[in-house]
């Protein structure tokens, strides 16, 4: 089988507030999450996923919090705002209507 397929021009967001949504992780943990729920078909690298949640951090769509990890680490922990959680539903929506057209048409033809 070849390498994992890159994701969707335009999905990382979605998929970090989904990913989110469960519960508040650290950058490395989102990245694992994803892979993990994708049974590793999905992978995001740090030089996407980090630029990605900074500017979800601008946008007020998450916040993030520094914490002591399980090992005593400090970890920047991310969750998801009020705002976040209406864009999620916004961005669900949206991907649903998008892919629900492409798989007519993958159908049809």
């Amino acid at each position: 089988m070849g390498k994992p397929t890159d994701l969707v021009q335009g999905t990382l967001d979605l998929l970090i507030l989904k990913t989110l949504s469960l519960e508040p992780m650290n950058g490395w943990a989102v990245a694992k999450r994803i892979v993990q729920i994708s049974n590793d078909v999905l992978q995001v690298q740090q030089g996407s996923l980090y630029p990605a949640l900074h500017r979800l951090e601008h946008q007020g769509w998450i916040k993030s919090e520094w914490k002591s990890s399980e090992n005593n680490r400090r970890a920047k922990l991310y969750s998801l705002t009020t705002s976040g959680r209406k864009r999620l539903t916004s961005e669900l929506a949206n991907w649903r209507r998008l892919s629900g057209a492409i798989g007519l048409i993958i159908e049809a033809v």
